[in-house]
């Protein structure tokens, strides 16, 4: 088996474990978080009321903003002398969100994180080039310590650079590469730019990939374009970082830790749990953290849950691709709309690359939606009736998909600012 015990539970040895270490998890933050304690006895809860899994829809929910207005050290349910590693979100929009490890955390981490590279066959013989950012963003260090822990070579090459990345993955020979979607797929055109032949001048055969939505039709251009195995990883720092969920090499679905996180969907507008299988807001609850458990934690990411055992032999739960965050949907004239979607869209048709950018604005009173695409630099046509027709095609397969009006502005290749972390697709210039 090459995969963990706790990864292939039957559902009564699965369910015992997580009720178990539910139970703890309440006991602690009930006892050592005042933030808990005041939110419990506000909603009427003890932890004692939890006797079951479905109870846990008894307990509110935390979010972003309680552990801001914790800052800095308010949620952590053991003292700083046991704290190893601090990680924070960038605060762009306030104070930023701090999250703490234990010795027992970081050795959680590195486990799930484990998990991952064992899905995707990592192996000790592996060379992998990290061009996840490092510092405060759990990225790069999530990956890097993991990787040493299971003896693979890292190269630490941070994100940006992108010539300099090159240059190492080509004379270092790396085999793993883990970056954000966009800055790989910006990789790939720089190296072409700049005269690297990709199949043979790499020996990438597997990348890990996240932090943003991605379509289906941009992770099949990144594995088709660097040859590689693609491999989606999920997570947020204030779970535990990357590792929550990793896809294996018999599904796109991630399977999620759930020994560790124990996940919901939620209707994000009402709160109420929904079935399984079907849409809606993911919300985490932390079963073995020590520094810093979260209770009902509102991620925002809109995905579906299923626990359909995989053709893998794992048997925890699976989620799909993030489709995007609730926060991220863009509401045009009342209609909903994930940059996800349109993405879809773009994958499939020819002529244009996966680099775009959505524009909201308004016109009068109605929403107005601009999508600015590049063209693709080996379009060899510069018939104007063929870039009519392409764009009329365009903003038919949009209407059809996203059932709203859509103005498509064809633009020059390259043209459009490149990204080497978080790609920014939205700008949203409606009066707030």
């Amino acid at each position: 088996m090459t995969f963990s015990k706790n990864e292939s539970l039957c559902k009564d040895e699965l369910q015992a474990w997580q009720l178990k270490h539910l139970k703890e998890t309440l006991l602690r933050v009930y006892h050592l978080v005042p933030f808990y304690k005041k939110k419990f006895d506000e909603h009427g809860v003890l932890p004692q009321d939890i006797k079951s899994l479905d109870d846990i829809a008894k307990l509110p929910f935390t979010k972003k903003h309680d552990l801001r207005d914790n800052y800095p050290f308010g949620m952590f349910s053991v003292d700083m002398d046991q704290i190893v590693r601090i990680h924070s979100s960038s605060g762009t929009t306030g104070k930023p969100t701090v999250v703490g490890y234990t010795e027992h955390d970081m050795d959680i981490w590195a486990e799930v994180m484990g998990r991952a590279f064992t899905m995707g066959g990592v192996t000790c013989q592996d060379i992998m080039q990290n061009s996840h950012g490092y510092g405060l963003f759990t990225g790069g260090l999530g990956f890097h310590n993991a990787a040493e822990r299971m003896k693979i070579a890292v190269i630490p090459s941070s994100t940006g650079f992108t010539s300099r990345q090159l240059l190492l993955l080509k004379d270092f020979g790396a085999t793993v590469l883990t970056a954000t979607p966009s800055f790989a797929l910006h990789m790939a055109e720089v190296a072409k730019a700049e005269g690297y032949d990709i199949q043979k001048d790499f020996k990438l055969r597997v990348g890990f990939f996240g932090a943003e939505p991605t379509s289906e039709g941009l992770k099949n251009e990144i594995a088709h374009i660097w040859g590689i195995d693609y491999h989606e990883i999920y997570g947020l720092s204030e779970i535990i970082g990357p590792g929550v969920a990793c896809n294996c090499k018999h599904s796109n679905l991630l399977h999620i830790h759930e020994d560790h996180f124990y996940p919901e969907i939620i209707d994000p507008k009402t709160g109420e749990v929904l079935p399984e299988g079907t849409r809606g807001e993911l919300v985490i609850t932390t079963l073995t953290k020590q520094g810093l458990p979260i209770i009902r934690y509102r991620t925002g990411d809109i995905t579906s849950l299923t626990r359909i055992p995989c053709r893998c032999g794992r048997t925890i739960g699976r989620i799909e691709s993030i489709v995007g965050r609730s926060d991220d949907m863009l509401l045009i004239n009342g209609v909903n709309v994930f940059p996800s979607q349109i993405e879809h869209v773009l994958s499939k048709q020819e002529g244009i690359t996966l680099n775009y950018q959505i524009i909201a604005d308004k016109k009068g009173y109605l929403d107005k939606l601009e999508i600015d695409v590049e063209l693709d630099e080996h379009l060899i046509s510069d018939d104007v009736s063929y870039l009519g027709n392409l764009k009329k095609e365009l903003q038919h397969s949009l209407l059809n998909n996203l059932y709203i009006n859509v103005e498509v502005k064809l633009v020059a290749p390259k043209s459009l600012q490149r990204s080497e972390g978080k790609a920014v697709r939205v700008l949203d210039k409606r009066p707030k």
